[in-house]
């Protein structure tokens, strides 16, 4: 079911998805609150999954990550227990950044790794993602650079 948003929650949303370490202080400030309701309707969009978690965002090239691929996966059989136990194995490895179970291609899923370099693609690839029961074709692009990276959901559906 659908969480109902007032004008209070989108601007708080809206807010807090470009700095979610704002004080609860500044956050009301911005938005037209006193702390205390500011504090209750964050409260409620966390306690109503809206807002799903808050993290920091760490940036990948200057921790040595630099090479981020996107790769295609294929699978051979297309049944619920080979696709839940690729998703499993594909959660327990950290380098996956994201998984997408897709369509409109020749792939199942769409997968975005970070990893320092070709080494360590290559390790993760052949080592780890082609082993996995069911994989039968992988093809990988290269990200040469990020032309729009967010995080901000629009809001101006809700």
């Amino acid at each position: 079911m659908d969480v109902v948003l007032d004008r209070f929650d989108k601007r708080i949303l809206q807010e807090l998805q470009r700095d979610a370490s704002v004080s609860n202080q500044e956050l009301g400030e911005r938005i037209g609150l006193t702390p205390a309701p500011c504090s209750r309707r964050v409260r409620q969009l966390i306690d109503s999954g809206v807002i799903d978690k808050q993290v920091a965002r760490v940036d990948a090239r200057k921790v040595g990550l630099k090479l981020i691929a996107i790769l295609h996966i294929a699978m051979d059989k297309h049944i619920p227990e080979r696709f839940r136990a690729f998703e499993e194995a594909i959660g327990a490895i950290p380098e996956v950044m994201e998984c997408y179970l897709i369509t409109g291609h020749e792939a199942d899923y769409q997968l975005k790794v970070v990893v320092p370099d070709m080494d360590a693609y290559q390790e993760i690839l052949l080592g780890k993602i082609t082993r996995i029961t069911g994989v039968s074709g992988v093809k990988s692009s290269f990200i040469m650079r990020k032309v729009i990276d967010s995080t901000e959901v629009p809001l101006k559906y809700v």
